[in-house]
């Protein structure tokens, strides 16, 4: 792993994860409360288009603005008073930092790596997680930032030339294995795939697979 000059990391499953997150169901049913027919696979797929197709293209800077839009694609509009409570409800249930996380990104820095966040969620949805790593990541990339979702190889290309660095010194390491584990090979990344769960996951794609950060380190350093 000698060769090795940046290590991306994954945002959802891999640095950070919400606890207890709002469903849809729940957010339908306060919709229903409220004189609005709202089902909730409305609302998934909804929130599914905006989260892929409008936050890349238009960015949104808090839960209010990114929820509104979700609303505009079901051509459903609501009072203030239920918007802001919908907004106060999803800022309720934050993003944070899984316990491995920042040992891993300051350690990977203080070994010398480049060090990038590579996720479409929106950055308002995890900007207060990451703040104890902050410093210690050169480049944040989010699907606003690249203009287009995780799929789409565009946005490692473009991680890749702001770090100004060659795919084969890249190590991407990730939990999701079609977007964090075979696409960046593809492109001729490195990859590690973190099985948080123990679930004992086969994939060959990937260059080694780990169940926590901590091992996941320690393989790039050697």
């Amino acid at each position: 792993m000698n060769k090795i000059k940046a290590v991306l990391f994954d945002l959802h499953g891999t640095l950070a994860f919400v606890k207890n997150p709002v469903s849809d169901v729940e957010l339908s049913e306060y919709l229903f409360s409220r004189g609005y027919e709202v089902s909730p696979q409305q609302l998934r797929a909804a929130w599914f288009f905006v989260s892929m197709i409008d936050y890349p293209k238009h960015g949104y800077r808090n839960w209010r603005s990114y929820f509104s839009r979700i609303l505009w694609r079901l051509k459903v509009k609501v009072d203030k008073e239920t918007l802001d409570a919908i907004a106060k409800l999803l800022e309720s249930k934050p993003y944070q930092l899984y316990p491995d996380a920042a040992e891993a990104v300051i350690k990977a820095k203080q070994y010398g790596f480049k060090t990038a966040i590579v996720t479409t969620i929106a950055y308002f949805q995890f900007k207060k997680a990451i703040q104890p790593i902050k410093r210690f990541l050169d480049f944040v990339m989010t699907g606003y930032k690249a203009k287009c979702d995780k799929s789409n190889p565009r946005m490692y290309k473009k991680v890749l030339e702001i770090l100004n660095v060659k795919p084969d010194e890249t190590i991407m390491i990730g939990d999701n294995i079609p977007i964090d584990i075979i696409l960046p090979k593809k492109l001729g990344i490195k990859t590690m795939l973190l099985d948080r769960e123990r679930k004992d996951v086969k994939c060959p794609q990937a260059d080694f697979i780990v169940n926590d950060l901590k091992e996941a380190i320690e393989n790039i350093i050697g």
